[in-house]
C-alpha cells in the first residue's frame, strides 16, 4: 500500500485535556507513530461547546493533526483511537497531494499564504488601478 497524507481531527475530553494536556497530546502523536506513521504537524485547534452531547460530553477540545501513514494501517489507528478514553470522536481525511504543503504550513503557522490571485490583485504602494478595475467590472455587471 502507498503512504498517504491524512488530516486528523480529534474531539478530546475537555476535562482530561485540562488536567493533563501534555500527556493527551503526546498520546495522539504516539498512536500515529505506533501505527507506522509520521506526524507532520499537530496542534490545538479550539475548545467549544458541542452541537449535541457525545458520550455524555457537552464540551470538547478540538485537536488538528496532519500525518503520513500507509493507507492499510489507518484501520489500526482508528481502533487505537476508539480504545483511548480521552478521545470522544475522531475523523481522518485523505489530503490531496497537490495541497499538502499549503495545509501543513497553514496548520504550523496559523496563517495562510496569499493566493496568486490576491497577490496579483493587491494594489501596489500608491497604485489604485487594481481597485478601479474591480469597481468598473462590478459596475458593468450591474
Amino acid at each position: 500500500m502507498a503512504e498517504q497524507v491524512y488530516e486528523g481531527m480529534y474531539i478530546l475530553d475537555s476535562n482530561r485535556f485540562g488536567r493533563d494536556s501534555e500527556r493527551l497530546s503526546t498520546q495522539l502523536s504516539e498512536s500515529i507513530t505506533k501505527a507506522g506513521g509520521e506526524v507532520l504537524v499537530s496542534r490545538l485547534w479550539e475548545e467549544r461547546r458541542l452541537a449535541y452531547p457525545i458520550k455524555g460530553h457537552r464540551k470538547g477540545t478540538y485537536w488538528l493533526t496532519y500525518f503520513r501513514l500507509d493507507s492499510g494501517k489507518l484501520s489500526d489507528l482508528q481502533r487505537e483511537c476508539q480504545l483511548n478514553d480521552g478521545i470522544i470522536r475522531q475523523l481522518f481525511l485523505k489530503v490531496d497531494p497537490r495541497i499538502v504543503d499549503a495545509l501543513v504550513e497553514h496548520a504550523r503557522t496559523g496563517q495562510a499564504r496569499p493566493s496568486q490571485a490576491e497577490a496579483i490583485d493587491a494594489p501596489k504602494d500608491g497604485d489604485n488601478s487594481g481597485q478601479n478595475e474591480k469597481q468598473e467590472t462590478v459596475a458593468k455587471a450591474e
